[in-house]
């Protein structure tokens, strides 16, 4: 499989299929013309002129002139002083996804970059060298800029890299595969740094599993409605129409075909209105608690936030995002601010508020299944063996109450949180780099939280014999689970490696 990066129309599931997938990355042949045509235009007019970041010092030092003969020191010293990072070195489906969201901004041709620079990037993407970038360092406003200064410490030889499995050094790693290091032209090594990609290629991968999980949580939604032999009236189409969120439509949408063919849900008119009910008081709810009924309500407000970051972190890594922009075309140069990431920071701070939202669903249904006062159809904690004796799922609800109390603190906005910096040149920031972290921490907390959920489910469908009844979709999902962790046994015993199971089995799995 191949996947063309023009600068211009890379989607969430190209970028899945690079990431995770391992298809190969091809540079469009017009996209390098016109980076060959930026080049030129920045060799000739930067000759004899000022211009920032080329003859100039860097931030709230580039009022000082740089001679001619220190030009390429100039780009060579700004990568090695800011290599500073600090902290856990990121996953590597981060690190892929920076070299990615990086080769994506660079090919739109507007930094003035030799064609190099994307060709080197390209051959890092495609044999998996993955620069060793940590977590701590950028503050997201001039960009990436800590986390990037990694990423070009490795494409100019030096630093370490991960490559098959193991951290080495790059220039061993390089002379391996003879891939020459980046030779340095004019602002390579700004172009490289003045960008928010570290940020989105995490977000990126954010928006991916924070779908995964919806669906996740969707699926097991409509399982607990059928274990509660729910009314099916609040997921009808006639219901949801008049309230004319599209997230909520499509959240609808999605459970009455979870929930095709399942012989678990009541109808209303069956139950209720083509008889006369003459009790004084009911044996049943006549209304199923919020957490069953207003799925649709709850979920759809998420799905659309997930759906929107989508939009905006698409948007962001098919922009020009380094400084200054070189308008070729028109034969000029603009400063600005291109690198601020606060389009991504405040994305990912919303995004992680509605997946701590989703976690704090499932721990709500959760507790009314491990509550039997509550289902008043379970014994309690679903325990199948003796009362007292036994323990059940009593163990795991603390695992996820404590888990989404996590989610919940960590969900405090870091968009808001600036601190000037770099002599106040930098006096607004982003930290679009810990915001897309943070977020991926609670998307992280939320699988655990829904592994719990999911073995609670399977062991209430047990309880209940009713494995026959579920809908053929639900059923699926019930017999992936038993192959994974049988049936459990009356007697305790050590639950984690079960939920092990059971996390990775959601986590790398997508559903319909």
């Amino acid at each position: 499989m191949k996947i063309e990066i023009t600068g211009g129309d890379l989607k969430l599931r190209e970028f899945y299929q690079i990431i995770y997938e391992n298809a190969e990355v091809v540079l469009n042949k017009n996209g390098l013309n016109e980076i060959d045509k930026c080049y030129k235009f920045l060799r000739e007019y930067s000759e004899k002129k000022l211009i920032y970041g080329i003859n100039t010092g860097f931030g709230p030092m580039a009022q000082y002139r740089i001679k001619n003969e220190d030009r390429l020191s100039l780009q060579f010293n700004l990568i090695r002083s800011h290599a500073s990072g600090c902290g856990e070195v990121l996953r590597p489906d981060f690190l892929k996804a920076t070299l990615v969201a990086r080769l994506s901004s660079l090919m739109k041709a507007r930094s003035g970059i030799h064609r190099n620079t994307v060709e080197l990037i390209r051959d890092f993407v495609n044999h998996n060298i993955l620069p060793v970038i940590f977590t701590h360092g950028g503050v997201g406003a001039s960009g990436d800029l800590v986390q990037l200064a990694h990423l070009a410490l490795c494409l100019i030889g030096e630093g370490e890299v991960i490559y098959q499995s193991k951290q080495q050094n790059t220039k061993t790693v390089l002379q391996k595969l003879k891939i020459k290091p980046l030779e340095v032209h004019i602002r390579e090594g700004l172009s490289l740094m003045n960008g928010t990609s570290c940020m989105t290629g995490i977000g990126m991968i954010n928006i991916v599993m924070s779908y995964r999980l919806a669906k996740w949580e969707m699926l097991m939604s409509a399982m607990v409605n059928e274990i509660s032999e729910a009314y099916d009236d609040h997921i009808s189409k006639e219901l949801n129409q008049v309230k004319p969120h599209s997230g909520q439509q499509q959240v609808a949408t999605a459970l009455r075909k979870i929930l095709k063919g399942s012989k678990l849900l009541k109808n209303r008119h069956e139950h209720l209105y083509d008889k006369e009910v003459l009790a004084d008081v009911l044996d049943e709810k006549v209304q199923e608690y919020y957490s069953s009924r207003c799925l649709p309500q709850i979920i759809g407000p998420i799905w659309e936030t997930i759906s929107h970051a989508e939009k905006i972190l698409t948007e962001e890594i098919n922009s020009v995002n380094d400084n200054p922009v070189i308008d070729y075309q028109n034969g000029n140069i603009f400063h600005g601010g291109n690198f601020h990431g606060d389009y991504v920071s405040l994305e990912m701070d919303k995004l992680k508020i509605a997946i701590t939202k989703l976690s704090m669903l499932a721990e709500r249904q959760l507790n009314y299944l491990l509550n039997h006062n509550l289902n008043q159809k379970l014994a309690p904690f679903i325990n199948l063996g003796k009362l007292g004796l036994n323990f059940g799922l009593q163990g795991m609800q603390y695992t996820a109450t404590s888990t989404v109390a996590e989610n919940q603190t960590l969900s405090n906005p870091m968009y808001i949180h600036s601190i000037p910096n770099n002599n106040d040149n930098q006096d607004i920031v982003s930290m679009g780099a810990n915001s897309a972290l943070l977020c991926n921490k609670v998307i992280e907390n939320s699988f655990d939280v829904l592994a719990v959920h999911l073995i609670a489910i399977c062991q209430a469908v047990d309880y209940r014999g009713i494995q026959n009844k579920l809908a053929p979709i639900t059923k699926s999902v019930y017999d992936t689970v038993r192959k994974l962790c049988p049936k459990f046994v009356l007697e305790d015993k050590a639950r984690y490696p079960e939920l092990a199971k059971i996390r990775q089995y959601i986590s790398e799995t997508d559903l319909y």
